[in-house]
Protein backbone atom coordinates (compact mmCIF):
# COMPACT_ATOMS: atom_id res chain seq x y z
CA UNK A 1 0.00 0.00 0.00
CA UNK A 2 2.84 2.39 0.86
CA UNK A 3 4.46 1.64 -2.49
CA UNK A 4 1.20 2.53 -4.26
CA UNK A 5 0.88 5.79 -2.34
CA UNK A 6 4.49 6.69 -3.07
CA UNK A 7 3.73 6.66 -6.78
CA UNK A 8 1.44 9.66 -6.28
CA UNK A 9 3.82 11.63 -4.05
CA UNK A 10 5.74 14.41 -5.77
CA UNK A 11 9.42 14.65 -4.87
CA UNK A 12 11.17 17.82 -6.01
CA UNK A 13 14.84 18.05 -6.87
CA UNK A 14 15.86 21.30 -5.16
CA UNK A 15 19.49 20.33 -4.54
CA UNK A 16 22.18 19.42 -7.04
CA UNK A 17 22.99 15.71 -7.17
CA UNK A 18 26.18 13.88 -8.22
CA UNK A 19 26.37 13.41 -11.99
CA UNK A 20 23.24 15.50 -12.49
CA UNK A 21 22.72 16.46 -16.15
CA UNK A 22 19.41 18.33 -16.03
CA UNK A 23 18.13 21.36 -14.18
CA UNK A 24 16.79 21.40 -10.65
CA UNK A 25 13.01 21.41 -10.41
CA UNK A 26 11.44 24.81 -10.93
CA UNK A 27 9.93 26.65 -7.97
CA UNK A 28 9.17 29.97 -9.67
CA UNK A 29 7.52 31.14 -12.90
CA UNK A 30 10.79 32.77 -13.97
CA UNK A 31 12.73 29.53 -13.89
CA UNK A 32 9.84 27.72 -15.60
CA UNK A 33 10.13 30.27 -18.42
CA UNK A 34 13.91 29.84 -18.58
CA UNK A 35 13.60 26.06 -18.77
CA UNK A 36 10.83 26.20 -21.39
CA UNK A 37 12.83 28.61 -23.56
CA UNK A 38 15.94 26.43 -23.22
CA UNK A 39 14.08 23.26 -24.21
CA UNK A 40 12.27 24.95 -27.10
CA UNK A 41 15.42 26.45 -28.60
CA UNK A 42 17.28 23.18 -28.05
CA UNK A 43 14.56 21.24 -29.91
CA UNK A 44 14.74 23.50 -32.96
CA UNK A 45 18.53 23.55 -32.88
CA UNK A 46 18.52 19.75 -33.09
CA UNK A 47 16.22 19.96 -36.14
CA UNK A 48 18.52 22.55 -37.73
CA UNK A 49 21.60 20.42 -37.00
CA UNK A 50 20.01 17.31 -38.53
CA UNK A 51 18.94 19.33 -41.59
CA UNK A 52 22.40 20.80 -42.09
CA UNK A 53 24.04 17.37 -41.75
CA UNK A 54 21.54 15.90 -44.24
CA UNK A 55 22.09 18.69 -46.78
CA UNK A 56 25.86 18.49 -46.38
CA UNK A 57 25.87 14.72 -46.77
CA UNK A 58 23.65 14.97 -49.84
CA UNK A 59 25.99 17.50 -51.45
CA UNK A 60 29.01 15.30 -50.80
CA UNK A 61 27.20 12.23 -52.14
CA UNK A 62 25.56 13.68 -55.26
CA UNK A 63 28.17 16.21 -56.33
CA UNK A 64 31.42 14.31 -55.94
CA UNK A 65 33.76 13.96 -58.92
CA UNK A 66 32.60 10.44 -59.71
CA UNK A 67 28.93 11.40 -60.09
CA UNK A 68 29.61 14.84 -61.51
CA UNK A 69 32.91 14.72 -63.45
CA UNK A 70 32.02 17.75 -65.58
CA UNK A 71 30.59 20.49 -63.34
CA UNK A 72 27.68 22.39 -64.80
CA UNK A 73 27.40 25.89 -63.45
CA UNK A 74 23.61 25.77 -63.01
CA UNK A 75 23.80 22.46 -61.15
CA UNK A 76 26.63 23.38 -58.77
CA UNK A 77 25.90 27.05 -58.19
CA UNK A 78 22.68 28.90 -57.49
CA UNK A 79 21.87 32.32 -56.10
CA UNK A 80 18.50 31.10 -54.80
CA UNK A 81 19.93 28.52 -52.42
CA UNK A 82 22.57 31.00 -51.21
CA UNK A 83 19.80 33.51 -50.52
CA UNK A 84 17.85 30.89 -48.59
CA UNK A 85 20.70 29.85 -46.31
CA UNK A 86 21.50 33.50 -45.64
CA UNK A 87 17.95 34.62 -44.80
CA UNK A 88 16.89 31.47 -42.91
CA UNK A 89 19.35 31.90 -39.97
CA UNK A 90 18.32 35.54 -39.63
CA UNK A 91 14.66 34.52 -39.44
CA UNK A 92 15.43 31.91 -36.80
CA UNK A 93 17.29 34.49 -34.70
CA UNK A 94 14.33 36.88 -34.94
CA UNK A 95 11.91 34.10 -33.94
CA UNK A 96 14.08 33.21 -30.93
CA UNK A 97 14.42 36.87 -29.94
CA UNK A 98 10.74 37.48 -29.16
CA UNK A 99 10.36 34.92 -26.33
CA UNK A 100 13.84 35.85 -25.06
CA UNK A 101 12.95 39.55 -24.76
CA UNK A 102 9.65 38.67 -23.08
CA UNK A 103 11.44 36.52 -20.51
CA UNK A 104 14.04 39.23 -19.84
CA UNK A 105 11.24 41.74 -19.25
CA UNK A 106 9.52 39.39 -16.79
CA UNK A 107 12.80 38.83 -14.93
CA UNK A 108 13.51 42.55 -14.56
CA UNK A 109 10.00 43.80 -13.83
CA UNK A 110 9.02 44.23 -10.17
CA UNK A 111 5.22 44.50 -9.85
CA UNK A 112 3.55 45.37 -6.51
CA UNK A 113 5.95 43.47 -4.22
CA UNK A 114 4.63 42.19 -0.90
CA UNK A 115 7.91 42.88 0.86
CA UNK A 116 11.46 43.98 0.13
CA UNK A 117 14.57 42.03 1.05
CA UNK A 118 18.11 43.34 0.75
CA UNK A 119 20.96 40.85 0.40
CA UNK A 120 24.55 41.99 0.85
CA UNK A 121 27.48 39.85 -0.20
CA UNK A 122 30.49 39.84 2.11
CA UNK A 123 33.72 37.88 2.17
CA UNK A 124 32.49 35.18 2.79
CA UNK A 125 28.93 35.25 4.06
CA UNK A 126 25.59 36.89 3.31
CA UNK A 127 23.77 39.61 5.21
CA UNK A 128 20.01 40.07 4.91
CA UNK A 129 17.76 42.99 5.79
CA UNK A 130 13.95 43.09 5.79
CA UNK A 131 13.00 46.75 5.65
CA UNK A 132 9.27 46.09 6.07
CA UNK A 133 9.67 44.72 9.60
CA UNK A 134 11.40 46.12 12.66
CA UNK A 135 12.71 44.60 15.86
CA UNK A 136 11.43 45.89 19.18
CA UNK A 137 10.62 49.50 19.95
CA UNK A 138 13.79 50.99 18.49
CA UNK A 139 12.45 50.53 14.95
CA UNK A 140 15.58 48.82 13.60
CA UNK A 141 14.93 46.67 10.54
CA UNK A 142 15.31 42.92 10.83
CA UNK A 143 18.94 42.19 9.99
CA UNK A 144 21.00 39.03 10.30
CA UNK A 145 24.06 37.32 8.86
CA UNK A 146 24.07 33.88 7.25
CA UNK A 147 27.20 31.70 7.49
CA UNK A 148 27.85 28.26 6.08
CA UNK A 149 27.67 25.47 8.66
CA UNK A 150 31.10 23.81 8.98
CA UNK A 151 31.21 20.18 7.94
CA UNK A 152 32.06 19.13 11.51
CA UNK A 153 28.82 20.72 12.80
CA UNK A 154 26.43 19.30 10.22
CA UNK A 155 23.44 17.37 11.49
CA UNK A 156 21.71 14.43 9.85
CA UNK A 157 19.91 15.55 6.70
CA UNK A 158 21.91 18.76 6.23
CA UNK A 159 23.91 19.33 3.07
CA UNK A 160 27.65 19.93 2.97
CA UNK A 161 28.61 23.38 1.62
CA UNK A 162 24.92 24.35 1.27
CA UNK A 163 23.24 24.59 4.69
CA UNK A 164 23.63 27.76 6.75
CA UNK A 165 23.08 28.77 10.36
CA UNK A 166 20.48 31.45 9.55
CA UNK A 167 18.47 30.74 6.37
CA UNK A 168 16.43 33.45 4.69
CA UNK A 169 12.73 32.78 5.33
CA UNK A 170 10.17 34.08 2.83
CA UNK A 171 6.40 33.61 2.39
CA UNK A 172 5.45 31.28 -0.44
CA UNK A 173 3.43 32.53 -3.39
CA UNK A 174 4.22 36.20 -2.69
CA UNK A 175 5.92 38.75 -4.93
CA UNK A 176 9.16 39.88 -3.31
CA UNK A 177 11.52 42.66 -4.34
CA UNK A 178 15.11 41.47 -3.95
CA UNK A 179 17.81 44.14 -3.76
CA UNK A 180 21.43 42.99 -3.82
CA UNK A 181 24.78 44.70 -3.36
CA UNK A 182 28.31 43.91 -2.26
CA UNK A 183 30.24 45.28 0.70
CA UNK A 184 33.78 44.53 -0.50
CA UNK A 185 34.14 42.77 -3.88
CA UNK A 186 31.72 41.62 -6.57
CA UNK A 187 29.56 38.67 -5.55
CA UNK A 188 26.62 37.02 -7.30
CA UNK A 189 23.35 35.94 -5.70
CA UNK A 190 22.26 32.73 -7.49
CA UNK A 191 19.48 30.28 -6.60
CA UNK A 192 18.75 27.94 -9.55
CA UNK A 193 15.31 26.69 -8.48
CA UNK A 194 14.03 30.27 -8.18
CA UNK A 195 15.65 31.45 -11.42
CA UNK A 196 17.86 33.96 -9.59
CA UNK A 197 21.29 35.07 -10.71
CA UNK A 198 22.12 38.69 -9.91
CA UNK A 199 25.50 40.38 -9.50
CA UNK A 200 26.20 42.11 -6.17
CA UNK A 201 28.38 45.10 -7.04
CA UNK A 202 29.83 47.33 -4.27
CA UNK A 203 28.37 50.82 -4.40
CA UNK A 204 25.47 49.75 -6.60
CA UNK A 205 21.99 48.35 -5.93
CA UNK A 206 20.60 45.76 -8.35
CA UNK A 207 17.05 44.55 -8.01
CA UNK A 208 14.87 41.76 -9.30
CA UNK A 209 11.63 40.03 -8.37
CA UNK A 210 11.40 36.72 -6.54
CA UNK A 211 8.42 34.41 -6.14
CA UNK A 212 8.42 30.90 -4.69
CA UNK A 213 5.40 28.99 -6.00
CA UNK A 214 5.63 26.25 -3.39
CA UNK A 215 6.83 25.61 0.13
CA UNK A 216 10.34 24.23 0.33
CA UNK A 217 14.02 24.89 0.94
CA UNK A 218 16.03 26.18 -2.00
CA UNK A 219 19.81 26.33 -2.17
CA UNK A 220 22.22 28.47 -4.10
CA UNK A 221 25.76 29.77 -3.95
CA UNK A 222 27.80 32.81 -4.81
CA UNK A 223 28.41 32.57 -8.55
CA UNK A 224 31.18 35.16 -8.90
CA UNK A 225 34.73 34.33 -7.85
CA UNK A 226 35.25 36.57 -4.83
CA UNK A 227 38.32 35.28 -3.07
CA UNK A 228 39.87 32.23 -1.46
CA UNK A 229 36.64 31.14 0.33
CA UNK A 230 34.37 31.81 -2.64
CA UNK A 231 32.98 28.27 -2.58
CA UNK A 232 32.00 28.54 1.08
CA UNK A 233 29.24 31.18 1.04
CA UNK A 234 26.03 29.29 0.21
CA UNK A 235 22.51 30.68 0.03
CA UNK A 236 19.61 28.96 1.75
CA UNK A 237 16.04 30.21 1.26
CA UNK A 238 13.09 28.65 3.06
CA UNK A 239 9.65 29.31 1.57
CA UNK A 240 6.95 28.82 4.21
CA UNK A 241 3.27 29.57 4.66
CA UNK A 242 2.14 33.09 5.60
CA UNK A 243 1.42 32.09 9.20
CA UNK A 244 4.83 30.43 9.63
CA UNK A 245 6.50 33.48 8.10
CA UNK A 246 4.81 35.80 10.60
CA UNK A 247 5.92 33.50 13.42
CA UNK A 248 9.49 33.69 12.12
CA UNK A 249 9.28 37.49 11.94
CA UNK A 250 8.05 37.58 15.54
CA UNK A 251 10.96 35.36 16.61
CA UNK A 252 13.42 37.87 15.11
CA UNK A 253 12.08 40.74 17.24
Amino acid sequence: MQLLLSLFNVTYNDVAEPWQLGYQDSASPVFTGIETLHNTIGFYLIIILVSVVWVGSSIVYYFNKNRNPFPYKYATHGSTIELIWTIAPALFLIIFAFPSFRLLYIMDEVISPTLTIKATGNQWYWSYELSDFSTGEDGVNIQFDSYMIPESDLELGQFRLLDVDNPLVIPADCHIRLIVTGSDVIHSFAVPSLGLKLDCVPGRLNQTSMLAERIGTFYGQCSEICGVWHGFMPICIEAVSDSDFLLWVKSQA
